[in-house]
């Protein structure tokens, strides 16, 4: 058997060995944490970067239906489809509605269940706001949303991590609709100045101008000639991608 003798220098030394080992780690640590801390901003998508000629008509839906079989009558007629978020609290209300979304190959996302705040609600309240909305849906349609934009497109980086499981969807095209003074005229502008392939378009169900599905009449024939108007699972990625500072989603070869 061997027997080792340390020494009171051979101690030292190897003590000050560890505390520098042990200084390097809290070091490399804080480092982590600090980058952790500046980490990126999460950005939602808000549009697709595609060769293809594909655009995505998306509508809020929280408040009434005043306009929902005008607007989906206006959408067969031009052969355009859209994804729809709903809140929780308007499947209630209308579940008639939403059967007549889907009948017309449209899709009903997550728009939450109560529209609240995202910022001003804790992860616990965010989290059982947006199940609460996705329990009605699936209940309702038997399909469970995957797709989340948040009430007055407000998002923050705790939101994006607690909802995580969901692909949040912003636009890049706003009609402007919610305005309480939009016209005609201006929502055709709005919604068709800055259209590009793989654009997403925001509209609303029910706007306060109560202009829309006028609007929607006279630009979807313009806005069919040139794109396809398609759902959010004909755009939009679900792996191989980044996003850019502006919420393009971009494909990544493999």
């Amino acid at each position: 058997m061997r027997v080792f003798i340390v020494t009171k220098r051979r101690l030292c030394v190897g003590l000050a060995i560890c505390l520098s080992m042990l200084m390097g780690l809290g070091v490399g640590m804080h480092a982590a944490l600090s980058s952790s801390a500046k980490g990126e901003r999460l950005l939602p998508i808000y549009s697709v970067q595609t060769e293809e000629n594909k655009i995505c008509l998306t509508f809020d839906v929280a408040w009434g239906n005043s306009d929902v079989d005008e607007i989906l009558s206006i959408l067969e007629t031009n052969g355009a489809k859209a994804t729809f978020f709903t809140t929780g609290e308007w499947v209630d209300r209308y579940p008639e509605d939403v059967q007549k979304m889907l009948a017309g190959g449209h899709d009903v996302q997550s728009h939450s269940d109560k529209h609240p705040h995202v910022a001003k609600i804790g992860a616990d309240q965010l989290r059982a706001d947006t199940q609460a909305c996705a329990d009605k849906l699936l209940k309702l349609t038997g399909t469970s949303p995957k797709y989340y934009r948040a009430p007055y497109g407000e998002y923050d980086n705790e939101m994006m991590q607690t909802l995580s499981d969901y692909q949040v969807i912003q636009w890049d095209v706003d009609s402007r609709d919610w305005k309480p003074d939009a016209t005609v005229e201006s929502i055709v502008k709005n919604a068709t100045t800055n259209v590009k392939p793989g654009s997403i378009l925001l509209f609303h169900v029910d706007a306060k101008a109560k202009n829309t599905a006028k609007a929607l009449e006279q630009l979807l024939p313009t806005l069919t000639g040139q794109y396809q108007c398609v759902l959010l699972d004909d755009l939009v990625l679900t792996q191989n991608y980044t996003i850019d500072h502006a919420g393009k989603q971009i494909p990544v070869a493999t």
